[in-house]
């Protein structure tokens, strides 16, 4: 099942164990505040991509519906430092209750937008799409995959369930690179099929089984040019290890389809946002 037809549900849960997490039995330090109405405006205070509106409207609207929010930019825009991104309106309580945890997804989910902006940039004049993987932070893999895509990268399995990625320990298992991909065929169902090698011979006999994707694990890039003419075209192949902001535009010249990055979901780094209040009407 796509992201897209996922992506709602996983909001409403995110957004509920967040919540339940932060204020727990309840705000003690919101009943401080009058029950009135205030104002806010949410600004950014450095460059990047905007991602997570529906997590930060989410979190607003699970406490009180009156809340009301209008957003200056959207999902997959670039803003820039000091530019506001949304004023909100509604119960004072409310706006003081939600403010940090509606900040945690926004600045968590623009930072990997952000970042994941960043790398597609460097392979933007080659053919090869960066892609994710399955190291995301636990309990955001679908937001964080949101983001990635938000940010001008693709996806690759969201989990182990939806495709079936043959790896070394699988390959000893079933006794050589044909083998696995004889049993993943069976069990598969139409699913994606990608196997990943260590050397051009392992190369060579994911090809004679009729791999459909070859995944070149810290191939060096003579050895990814290498793979990339003996192959010709003829299967799919991914590059993946040791990429990274600095390297990867050499990697992805070499002329490999796709270039798999776990720093685009584990190393993340929040953009630096701000809510400022106004006072209570």
């Amino acid at each position: 099942m796509p992201v897209s037809q996922l992506i709602t549900p996983a909001i409403k849960d995110n957004v509920r164990a967040a919540l339940k997490e932060d204020v727990g039995s309840g705000d003690l330090t919101a009943l401080l505040v009058p029950e009135g109405r205030a104002s806010a405006v949410l600004i950014t205070r450095e460059n990047g991509i905007l991602c997570g509106q529906a997590w930060f409207d989410e979190t607003f609207h699970q406490l009180d519906k009156q809340v009301g929010i209008v957003w200056q930019a959207a999902d997959s825009e670039r803003v820039r430092a000091g530019d506001t991104l949304c004023t909100l309106t509604g119960p004072a309580r409310p706006l003081l209750t939600g403010e940090r945890t509606a900040i945690n997804f926004l600045q968590t989910l623009s930072g990997t937008a952000t970042l994941a902006r960043q790398y597609a940039d460097r392979v933007a004049h080659t053919k090869a799409q960066v892609l994710d993987t399955r190291k995301t932070l636990p309990g955001l893999r679908l937001a964080q995959k949101y983001a990635v895509r938000c940010g001008g990268c693709g996806n690759h399995r969201l989990g182990l369930y939806d495709g079936v990625l043959i790896k070394e320990n699988h390959i000893a298992a079933a006794g050589s690179v044909a083998a696995a991909l004889r049993r993943a065929q069976v069990i598969a169902g139409g699913k994606m099929i990608e196997i990943e090698v260590e050397t051009l011979t392992q190369l060579e006999e994911a090809i004679a089984a009729k791999a459909p994707r070859i995944l070149l694990d810290n191939f060096s890039i003579t050895e990814l040019r290498q793979a990339v003419q003996y192959t010709n075209g003829r299967v799919l192949l991914e590059a993946s290890g040791g990429i990274t902001l600095d390297n990867i535009a050499e990697i992805a010249e070499t002329g490999v389809d796709f270039l798999s990055v776990g720093d685009l979901t584990k190393s993340v780094r929040a953009l630096d946002l701000s809510l400022r209040f106004e006072p209570v009407l």
